[in-house]
């Protein structure tokens, strides 16, 4: 499981740094980037506005999408795991197919990391947030800490790999930009894909 978060948090920083490139400093895979982005707005207008605005409903619906799948698929005894990974997928290769259209792209994107966002928290809930590394941090310095005054703390090792995962992920998605969007995103892709078909998500 430790494996799948620190995949997860990698792909996190992959497209988010893809997409804050190539998408003019759209914050795909998390909110308060895209919230400071508007306050810049106000007082420095520019022309991707509308798609900073129009991120937050498409990452909600991301959200809700999952939710509503995750929900389903426990009801049918079904493997909500793989099918959140497989929707995921799926935004994330209609965002390349529609590269050439910085909106369509975006929104797809932001709705891609509101799917794993959400099934994050409906079905990984043990593992550290993938998203969003300033908690992550925070709580690693503190388990660090504590661990050199002789506590133990076992998630010390999945803190780090997740925030080391995806600071490797930033780097990565910022050299698949030069690739741009509709290839950049295929890599991404093809490891949802391959998570999705991992014997570990069927628990």
């Amino acid at each position: 499981m430790a494996a799948r978060g620190a995949s997860l948090s990698f792909l996190a920083g992959y497209v988010d740094t893809l997409g804050f490139i190539a998408l003019h400093g759209l914050f795909t895979a998390h909110v308060t980037g895209n919230f400071v982005l508007l306050g810049r707005e106000v007082v420095a207008p520019g022309n991707d506005v509308l798609l900073k605005l129009l991120a937050f409903p498409a990452f909600v619906a991301g959200v809700v999408a999952v939710r509503a799948l995750v929900r389903r698929r426990q009801r049918a005894g079904d493997d909500a795991l793989r099918s959140s990974h497989l929707l995921q997928a799926a935004l994330m290769l209609a965002a390349a197919a529609g590269a050439r259209w910085d909106m369509a792209a975006g929104l797809l994107c932001a709705a891609a990391m509101g799917a794993q966002n959400g099934y994050g928290k409906l079905l990984l809930a043990k593992l550290p947030a993938s998203t969003v590394m300033t908690g992550n941090v925070t709580q690693l310095v503190i388990d660090a800490l504590d661990r050199v005054g002789g506590a133990e703390r076992p998630t010390l090792a999945v803190l780090g790999g997740g925030v080391l995962a995806f600071a490797a992920g930033c780097v990565a998605g910022a050299l698949a930009s030069r690739w741009g969007m509709g290839i950049g995103l295929l890599p991404a892709v093809a490891m949802l894909v391959v998570m999705a078909i991992a014997k570990e998500s069927r628990a």
